[in-house]
């Protein structure tokens, strides 16, 4: 029926403000989840003691990758637009310099793109980012320690729960016109 009427019209700075908040909103009720996913997981011979207040390094995965698929999904310029509003909120809500926030997503963008490679999947690139984030290989058993490698168990736990902190740009781009 929608189809009738078409996609609704929105503003750059409107499709931001809507991101930022979805994201910090997703962030804040998730984070508790997946400290408490690494803090029960079996893989571990001593428990990391992930406090839930601590998601500053999870929220720059989450938004670092989240503004990686931008690009994907915003053409025409857009995407660089709707980035930087996303930013200059981005470093409002977090009460930093915007040039400060820019280099240090920019450092957690390259740090996914490292940890990744030569895999394009960024939930994945999520997974084993936490794992070095929060220096969770100091925790695993010898065999995996010594590897310096993720047991696959707790990346494929932490991969099903990735999923969650994707923006999901094709449903948006199905109801939204960005003008």
């Amino acid at each position: 029926m929608f189809a009738i009427f078409g996609k609704k019209k929105i503003k750059e700075n409107v499709v931001a403000n809507i991101f930022v908040n979805s994201i910090i909103e997703t962030i804040d009720n998730g984070f508790p989840v997946i400290a408490g996913i690494i803090d029960d997981s079996p893989e571990f011979v001593s428990c990391p003691n992930v406090s839930q207040q601590n998601s500053d390094r999870f929220t720059l995965i989450v938004i670092a990758t989240n503004l990686s698929f931008i690009p994907q999904h915003l053409h025409n310029s857009k995407d660089e637009r709707v980035s930087n509003l996303i930013i200059t909120k981005l470093s409002r809500v977090f009460d930093v310099d915007q040039e400060r926030l820019e280099k240090v997503i920019k450092e957690y963008t390259c740090y996914l793109n490292k940890v990744n490679h030569p895999s394009k999947n960024m939930i994945y690139a999520m997974s084993k980012a936490i794992v070095g984030k929060y220096k969770l290989n100091d925790f695993q058993d010898e065999y995996f320690k010594n590897m310096k490698s993720p047991n696959p168990m707790l990346l494929k736990r932490l991969d099903e729960s990735m999923e969650n902190f994707l923006w999901n740009w094709d449903t948006f781009n199905q109801k939204y016109q960005i003008v």
